[in-house]
């Protein structure tokens, strides 16, 4: 948004008259790219002529694909059951017709007229969106990145003064435009003609021009018809601004030359701050949220940061790895921390284990002799 209290008034010739009027309220509103873009989606819908295969009487009644005796062979033969061309004594004869996956068939799902090709739109959002881009149009950063030259521009937004609306040539428009608001380059550039990229070449459109700067009126004495024959050069009455010319392909900051009156009259179109609009029942101009949308500047101005608490110890978890509890003590105690205690008794049970008492030599010799006594019992047997 601008800010700038009051705007020149130029010329025909280029020249500032001395006279200057306040900027309006809609100016200030806030820039919102997203409502602009929706809005304008929804409105370029709206202007699509309804198109269709042909139809005619025939066997579904749709021309392009049905102009045959065909007929399905049924079962039996071995063949798909796709409806088959009559006769014989051709190529032509027996093959598929009518179906989309056939050579020389229809198409899948025929186009048909009654598609539902308007959509409808929230007059709030529509409202809202004109107001974004009027604001965007006096921002010359945004007007320069929408392509628009204006290097050599007084300034932005750009007021001429009334008795342009009485201009009937369209000499002295473009004498007006190239010599005295010294747009000429930006003439130029509409005026070059663009090869259009696709099918539209085949379809009578085969070049495209760039879109140029938009006139704003109050009343037209001959200035429309005036400015018809300049390539780019669109007119507008102010109180019927499209979005469709405010944005153009839904991109903000069209190049706007207003004259005096039309410029006056925007505070009785789309109101004040102070005040609704007179002419459009129930609007208010947007306001941000924000008067100041700097927030880096806020949070690190010294009024904030003199209240807010000493930073605290950084807390943020890593990515933790997946471990194996089985191989991994320390993820197993994260997981079971009595397994700890668990592992200590093991180690207590394993040194209770009892211990062999030793066995003197006379115990073993007894021993000894009660085995060899057994072992020749069992050879006897």
């Amino acid at each position: 948004m601008t800010s700038r209290p009051t705007v020149n008034v130029f010329g025909q010739d280029g020249a500032q008259t001395g006279e200057t009027v306040p900027l309006p309220d809609v100016f200030v509103a806030p820039i919102r790219p997203d409502i602009v873009q929706f809005v304008h989606t929804g409105m370029n819908k709206n202007r699509r002529q309804a198109y269709g295969v042909k139809v005619h009487n025939g066997p579904a009644g749709i021309v392009a694909g049905h102009q045959h005796s065909a007929h399905s062979w049924g079962t039996g033969r071995a063949v798909s059951r796709i409806p088959r061309v009559s006769g014989g004594g051709t190529h032509r004869a027996g093959q598929g017709a009518f179906g989309n996956m056939c050579r020389g068939g229809r198409m899948f799902a025929p186009t048909k007229t009654w598609r539902k090709w308007h959509k409808k739109i929230n007059l709030k959002q529509k409202r809202s969106a004109t107001a974004s881009a009027l604001a965007a149009s006096a921002v010359p950063a945004l007007v320069m990145a929408r392509g628009h030259r204006i290097d050599e521009c007084e300034e932005i937004p750009l007021v001429v003064s009334d008795d342009v609306q009485e201009l009937e040539n369209t000499s002295d428009v473009r004498k007006m435009l190239v010599e005295g608001l010294k747009l000429g380059e930006e003439i130029d550039r509409c005026t070059k003609k663009h090869k259009r990229a696709g099918r539209g070449k085949m379809r009578n459109r085969r070049f495209r021009n760039r879109v140029g700067p938009l006139l704003v009126y109050d009343e037209d004495n001959h200035i429309v018809r005036a400015c018809r024959n300049i390539l780019g050069v669109e007119t507008c009455q102010v109180s019927r601004m499209n979005l469709l010319q405010l944005a153009p392909g839904g991109h903000l900051g069209r190049l706007i030359i207003w004259t005096k009156s039309a410029f006056e009259k925007l505070n009785e179109i789309y109101g004040t701050t102070d005040k609704p609009s007179s002419m459009k029942k129930g609007f208010v101009i947007p306001r941000s949220s924000m008067a100041n949308s700097d927030l880096t500047r806020i949070i690190n101005s010294q009024e904030v940061q003199s209240v807010l608490n000493p930073a605290g110890p950084k807390r943020t978890k890593g990515i933790r790895r997946k471990k194996n509890p089985l191989k991994n003590l320390d993820e197993m105690r994260r997981l079971n921390p009595y397994k700890e205690e668990c592992i200590r008794e093991a180690v207590k049970m394993a040194g209770k284990k009892r211990k062999r008492t030793p066995v003197s030599k006379d115990e073993r010799a007894k021993r000894q002799k009660i085995k060899a006594q057994f072992v020749t019992t069992l050879d006897i047997m």
